[in-house]
């Protein structure tokens, strides 16, 4: 990955304005073929473990520069990242998948399903509930811990979901409102030549991961 695309995310972030944006939009065209060029080389290497994402590729999964400032109290026009959410039918799926977050000093790498909707988490609970023996072995995965990987807290409910016994040993499991890894990323990883190498091994140590999720909703 270029250093061209942080360098020009540091200056949007300190020139969030449509002026600036048309001066410099050449800047941003060449970083996002820069980004546009790295996301197809993952999902050729995620191909190689991931069949499901063979006909995938990186328009697809790439998220527009531009915010929706409707509704917002920030009218900022433009995102301050750049992102790809890597799933069989692109970004706008609502199943497991992959996802790469470009921002200085904030950047990260993904997997698993966020937001699902209802009747998802449900099928993921049972699918837990269920099958508990392997999905503490898949998250006490060893790799994973090299990449810091362990699931996400956010919105995790406070209760015991309904139509599951309160008793169950490993009900903390079943709390989770979106079931998502994370490995954050350095400034220094993403200009690093072997960023794409760092990329597909975390990926590929978290797909058993998103393989028990996929499962469980398509069941």
């Amino acid at each position: 990955m270029k250093k061209l695309v942080l360098d020009f995310l540091s200056q949007l972030a300190e020139n969030n304005n449509r002026d600036w944006f048309q001066k410099n939009k050449k800047q941003y065209e060449e970083a996002k073929a820069e980004v546009e060029l790295f996301v197809n080389a993952i999902i050729h290497g995620l191909m190689k473990f991931d069949d499901s994402l063979k006909h995938v590729e990186a328009k697809d999964c790439m998220f527009r520069i531009f915010r929706d400032v409707r509704f917002g109290k920030d009218k900022s026009p433009y995102k301050i990242n750049m992102g790809a959410w890597i799933t069989r039918s692109g970004r706008k799926s609502s199943g497991p998948g992959y996802y790469i977050h470009l921002q200085p000093g904030g950047s990260f790498l993904a997997a698993g399903i966020y937001m699902p909707a209802p009747d998802q988490l449900k099928k993921i609970r049972k699918e837990i509930y269920y099958n508990i023996v392997e999905f503490k072995s898949i998250l006490s995965e060893k790799r994973l811990e090299k990449y810091g990987a362990g699931l996400s807290d956010q919105d995790k409910g406070k209760m015991a979901p309904r139509d599951f016994p309160k008793d169950f040993p490993e009900i903390e499991l079943l709390k989770y409102k979106h079931y998502t890894l994370s490995f954050p990323l350095s400034d220094e990883m993403i200009s690093d030549d072997r960023f794409q190498e760092v990329v597909l091994m975390a990926f590929k140590t978290m797909y058993p991961f998103n393989n028990f999720l996929s499962r469980a909703i398509e069941e």
